[in-house]
């Protein structure tokens, strides 16, 4: 799953330059749940088009050409996956990952290890493709056709917010933006709440204790 990112990389970043409508509407729903403060780590962070303009100063990153993009843009970028992540017990006060989910082969485990890393009570942002949004269905439809979405595997909001609960998250809120295709967007798209309209969705919930054994 790594070689087109670390092959595409620059393709990648140029998508939120080509589509800066729809990028900052995604930012502004992340916002909507952004804790004023506290340090924050990214998983999944990309080339730092998240993380640097929210503030977050640690990411990780298996895909060295992407992960050398974000160090461009002040990220101390650490080169692991989500299922492992190089971090002690209770690390970070929020966590942040934006489209990682559906691009691993146990998205529940990474969860987990987040879980893991985050102070309680500390913070899970997830930002998603939305499959049973109308226009998620659509990506669903012709994902062979994306470079970067071809192997994914889009996880239900649903699905997520029961993982969470398993995990001992409480206080799960969502909220959803982006009502027309990306390309299409030439103005910010408004911040819902809820799910199941907005191709993209985030979710956060607040993590309330240990997280639970295996």
């Amino acid at each position: 799953m790594t070689n087109v990112f670390e092959e595409s990389a620059q393709e990648y970043d140029e998508w939120f330059v080509q589509n800066e409508f729809a990028y900052h509407s995604e930012l502004a729903a992340i916002k909507a749940f952004m804790p004023k403060e506290g340090q924050g780590l990214e998983i999944g962070v990309g080339t730092g088009r998240f993380a640097a303009p929210l503030g977050i100063k640690v990411g990780v990153e298996p895909a060295k050409a992407m992960a050398d993009r974000a160090r461009e843009r002040g990220i101390k970028v650490y080169e692991a996956y989500a299922e492992k992540l190089p971090f002690e017990d209770e690390s970070f006060d929020f966590i942040l990952m934006v489209t990682v989910l559906c691009f691993l082969a146990d998205p529940f485990r990474a969860l987990r290890e987040a879980t893991r890393v985050l102070r309680a009570p500390g913070r899970l942002i997830i930002g998603l493709i939305d499959p049973d949004s109308p226009l998620g269905r659509a990506y669903e439809a012709n994902k062979e056709k994306s470079k970067f979405y071809r192997q994914a595997k889009f996880n239900p909001v649903g699905q997520i917010l029961k993982w969470l609960e398993e995990l001992g998250y409480a206080d799960l809120k969502t909220c959803q933006t982006i009502f027309q295709d990306s390309a299409t967007v030439k103005v910010p798209q408004p911040v819902n709440e809820g799910h199941g309209e907005g191709v993209f969705v985030v979710i956060a919930g607040e993590k309330s204790g240990a997280v639970p054994p295996c």
